[in-house]
């Protein structure tokens, strides 16, 4: 592994980066940004994950139902997860073409919603139902091989907002329906995935519980990174 001494690294950027078990001694690190999943971190010798998780609970009260094996509490986080989508969207159409427009090299708002048309095709259809069908054509994920553009993958398409949002609306109708019928039993039995080599390649052996949390917490941390940018792009000075 590196070891840097002495370095200036001063801006710089690490993206898409493990960094698990890093050490970063006698540093300056002022103004600086971590964004990503990050579990036990010591701060000059004050293990702070439990702080920064109880803050983010209290700030978006939707965390806790999304962990709970309640399944009201799981309908109840799916609702309010789709209920801030629908905002955010409206928020999108007031500003024609803001759909399109990146942020510090991120996904647009329309490749966000994009990305979710493939996690619902990938972690609830295929995990949580079983389904062998092809993924929505629109549906954008990992950028890895051979996963990239496959299983009905298609990445010169360039679909509309109102696309992408009738997509998303049918998936949401598919997904709340199901939550209003599936048992506590259904959810903790293993997850139908079906045997053969088509993203998520590492499901099998999970609960269709998992999978659907998998579902939900995508839906929230994408939200949260495409208001971010909004705000961003909003306020941009003219």
């Amino acid at each position: 592994m590196p070891r840097y001494v002495d370095e200036d690294l001063h801006g710089a950027e690490f993206r898409e980066c493990d960094l698990t078990g890093a050490r970063l001694i006698g540093v300056v690190m002022q103004d600086a940004v971590i964004d990503g999943l990050v579990t036990n971190l010591v701060v000059n010798g004050v293990e702070v994950t439990e702080y920064v998780e109880a803050e983010l609970d209290r700030r978006y009260p939707v965390r806790v139902l999304i962990r709970s094996d309640d399944l009201a509490d799981l309908r109840e986080a799916a609702r309010q997860l789709h209920a801030g989508w629908a905002a955010t969207i409206e928020r999108i159409r007031r500003a024609p073409g803001i759909e399109s427009r990146r942020v510090n090299d991120e996904w647009s708002a329309a490749q966000t919603l994009r990305h979710l048309v493939f996690v619902h095709d990938s972690w609830f259809r295929r995990c949580c139902l079983g389904s062998t069908e092809l993924f929505t054509p629109m549906g954008i994920g990992p950028d890895v091989e051979p996963y990239r553009e496959a299983h009905g993958l298609d990445l010169s398409l360039d679909p509309s907002l109102d696309e992408i949002v009738r997509v998303r609306a049918a998936q949401t109708a598919e997904l709340e329906a199901w939550l209003d019928e599936v048992t506590a039993a259904e959810l903790a039995a293993p997850a139908p995935v079906p045997e053969d080599d088509v993203w998520p390649p590492y499901a099998r052996g999970r609960s269709v519980r998992r999978c659907l949390g998998t579902v939900l917490n995508e839906t929230f941390e994408h939200h949260g990174f495409c208001v971010r940018d909004l705000d961003l792009i909003e306020g941009e000075k003219p």
